[in-house]
C-alpha cells in the first residue's frame, strides 16, 4: 500500500467533512466522519479528478459501513488498473 495514497485520500475526506485529517483512522466509516450520501458522492468525484482515475459504478457503496481504507483501496486498486492500462476508456 502507497503511504502517500492514503495521505491524500484522507485529506480529501478531511476537506470534504471539514475535520482535522488527524481524527481519520483506516477504519473511520463515512458515517463515522459526518459524511452524507450525497456529500460522499461529490467525495468520490473529488477523488476521481484527483487521481485521474474512474472507480466502477458506485451503485454498491454503503456510506454506513463504507471505510476510509476501503476508499484508499478502491483508489489503489484503479491506479493500479490505470498503470496497467486498464484504466483507459
Amino acid at each position: 500500500m502507497n503511504d502517500s495514497t492514503q495521505q491524500q485520500v484522507f485529506e480529501i475526506i478531511a476537506k470534504q467533512a471539514k475535520i482535522d485529517v488527524t481524527t481519520i483512522t483506516p477504519s473511520s466509516t463515512l458515517k463515522d466522519l459526518g459524511i452524507e450520501s450525497l456529500e460522499a458522492i461529490e467525495l468520490i468525484f473529488d477523488i476521481e479528478e484527483h487521481f485521474d482515475i474512474t472507480f466502477p459504478d458506485q451503485q454498491g457503496a454503503n456510506f454506513d459501513s463504507d471505510t476510509a481504507q476501503s476508499l484508499v483501496d478502491a483508489v489503489q486498486t484503479a491506479l493500479d488498473g490505470k498503470a496497467a492500462g486498464e484504466g483507459s476508456k
